[in-house]
């Protein structure tokens, strides 16, 4: 079969590799639809923990084509995403529910072969039924998951004001739910006119453009808009000079999100005094843990829409321009048709 195939940060190719054979509890999948995000690129680039020879992609659906012999739930032919992450259920932070932590986690895309590829294996326990979905709209499964761990983390109050930075696919996922979880006003700021058109489409209340040249006047903006502060400040962009602006715009005993992936040597000027004075909170959201069934669900309800969030799509010869791609402005999402 065909695959991407890194063997050190920033060399890959697409080449032939064996076709998997699964396991008695695991299924052959044949790739649908694999989503390129955010962490696709700090992986090109050696970050998040690669483990090579690494084939990516994580935001996998996928059809069964065959099943291993203890596999009773699924059936050749059925559609299904995939929790890409597995844990041992013994180490210290899986036996306090933090199995995001695990120490013998295995993600594939990350430290597996991901979905980057027209085949791969994967548990009957990690794969859940999406026949009833499209798979433009199956394939955010996986980054919508992600938004509902953030979204347990903040724990919103009622009537919360929240400002959001960044209008990618993260950011419009994040202000639906926020909107959805008690929010009182969402307001999203980016520098794209066409992505804070997306996030008025899909019903935040306001939108506020950044120049990443100039920010200043976007920030005075914001604070206009909340004299007093936001409730929660989340930055799902993972720029430092982002999350500066952070401490201005959180009110007095607010809350600032770093949910966006900032690279692995970026670091961050805390105001220690201010994060004290002001009963500041900072809260970090590093990946989904059982998030997938909720996530289908949102998604089946309608209760947050992705139409129109996949601009680009690559086979994966592509995948260079696809790469290309992700890092630009214009694109909302790109996802890999093997």
């Amino acid at each position: 079969m065909k695959a991407v195939v890194y063997d050190a940060p920033r060399s890959y190719r697409v080449t032939s590799v064996p076709d998997p054979e699964p396991g008695p509890d695991e299924v052959l999948l044949r790739v649908l639809m694999a989503g390129l995000c955010g962490t696709d690129l700090h992986l090109h680039e050696g970050e998040f923990g690669p483990r090579y020879p690494l084939t990516p992609g994580h935001e996998i659906v996928g059809e069964v084509v065959r099943t291993g012999e203890a596999v009773t739930g699924l059936r050749p032919g059925q559609r299904v995403v995939l929790d890409n992450t597995s844990r041992c259920g013994d180490c210290a932070p899986c036996r306090r529910g933090m199995g995001h932590f695990c120490a013998n986690l295995r993600a594939q895309g990350v430290t597996e072969p991901g979905g980057f590829a027209e085949y791969l294996t994967a548990r009957e326990a990690n794969c859940f039924a999406a026949d009833d979905l499209p798979v433009e709209v199956a394939v955010f499964a996986e980054p919508l998951a992600c938004v509902v761990r953030g979204l347990d983390r903040i724990a919103l109050s009622p009537a919360s004001d929240v400002v959001i930075f960044g209008a990618g696919p993260t950011g419009l996922l994040l202000a639906q739910l926020a909107a959805h979880s008690g929010a009182g006003r969402v307001t999203v700021a980016a520098p794209t006119p066409s992505k804070l058109a997306k996030a008025a489409e899909f019903g935040v209340d306001h939108t506020m453009r950044l120049d990443r040249a100039d920010p200043s006047s976007g920030i005075a903006a914001l604070r206009s808009l909340a004299p007093d502060g936001f409730d929660v400040v989340i930055d799902a962009t993972g720029a430092v000079s982002v999350l500066a602006s952070a401490f201005g715009l959180a009110r007095d005993g607010g809350t600032i999100v770093v949910y966006g992936m900032a690279p692995e040597s970026a670091r961050w000027p805390v105001p220690a005094y201010e994060v004290f004075r002001r009963e500041l909170t900072i809260l970090g959201s590093f990946a989904q843990l059982h998030g997938i069934e909720p996530a289908l669900r949102l998604l089946r309800t309608g209760r947050v829409r992705t139409d129109g969030l996949i601009t680009h799509r690559f086979a994966l010869d592509e995948y260079p321009q696809a790469l290309a791609a992700a890092g630009e402005s214009g694109c909302l999402k790109a996802v890999l048709v093997p």
